[in-house]
């Protein structure tokens, strides 16, 4: 008899009501890959892009499609030739083809060991915001003492991001709205709110400039970016398709060396270096609610599905 379990599906492109809760066969692990029982999943805001047909160009789907990248949970089951893990280890990392599910199959190239000390809830919430903060720093090739502008710094991406600057040793300046910006500070970044007229403000708070910017919200600032740091190369957004239009960098995909970064990130959260803020957790059945919540805008942290 085969095997059922619980996924979130969408059948079309459209708003969050074509999220639907359905059941479907357990995929069977190929070769590199393990079988997961999810503990929790994370919500990241280019699910909610690429459920809505906003990403079909650079992101299509096959449907029926499941939502969602990140996830935590437990090796239920390994493919031929896996000996990186076993069965019973706790895991955390991208899931290969959704990660809104009971279970779901990974890559070795894309999940690394949960450390103990980290919750699902939180493990879930680190992939796609680590791996993500970390490439797109790295590419910036920025050294000690420079002065980094991190657009939408509240935001999932944006406080891994933060706090990642500092530990290297970065002044970082960091935009959100009023409510956020003691967050920020107690994160060690100088707040700034966003929108109009962000370049006067920024010039406001720092005597030498800005080195270079991230774009973790994609809500038109590049130009403002590109003003301040005198350089479309000295910015790249994580959020906004549009940025080939002014010579700025567009990361996305998956940066190599992935296990490596998850390491590094959750090694980091594990000793309190740095922190990630669950928002909020929503049971599987509410991903609906969940992304209309980060469609939203103005989540602070990250929204998590769990338990699952």
């Amino acid at each position: 008899m085969k095997r059922i379990c619980r996924a979130v599906e969408f059948f079309e492109y459209g708003d969050a009501d074509v999220l639907h809760v359905t059941e479907h066969e357990v995929p069977e692990p190929g070769a590199g890959q393990v079988r997961i029982a999810v503990r929790a999943a994370g919500v990241n805001p280019v699910d909610w892009k690429v459920r809505s047909g906003a990403m079909a160009e650079l992101m299509p789907v096959r449907f029926p499609a499941v939502p969602g990248v990140d996830m935590a949970g437990v090796v239920e089951c390994v493919g031929p030739g896996v000996t990186d893990f076993v069965v019973g280890d706790e895991v955390f990392g991208k899931a290969a083809a959704g990660s809104y599910t009971e279970l779901a199959l990974a890559n070795l190239d894309a999940i690394a060991a949960k450390p103990e000390a980290v919750s699902w809830e939180v493990a879930a919430a680190l992939p796609v915001a680590g791996t993500t903060a970390h490439h797109a720093l790295a590419q910036l090739g920025l050294k000690q003492g420079d002065t980094i502008l991190i657009d939408g710094a509240a935001g999932g991406v944006g406080t891994i991001a933060v706090q990642l600057a500092r530990h290297r040793g970065l002044t970082v300046i960091g935009t959100a709205g009023p409510r956020n910006h003691d967050h920020l500070r107690s994160l060690g970044a100088v707040p700034v709110t966003y929108g109009s007229g962000l370049p006067d403000r920024v010039r406001a708070v720092t005597a030498h400039g800005v080195d270079a910017a991230v774009d973790a919200a994609g809500h038109g600032s590049l130009p403002a970016l590109v003003e301040l740091t005198g350089d479309p190369d000295r910015v790249i957004t994580l959020a906004d398709p549009s940025a080939e239009s002014l010579g700025v960098r567009f990361a996305y995909g998956e940066p190599d060396g992935m296990p490596g970064i998850l390491n590094e990130v959750a090694a980091l959260v594990a000793t309190g270096t740095i922190t990630m803020p669950i928002a909020r957790t929503y049971p599987l059945t509410d991903a609906a609610a969940a992304h209309r919540e980060s469609q939203a805008g103005h989540v602070r942290g990250k929204l998590v599905l769990a338990p699952i």
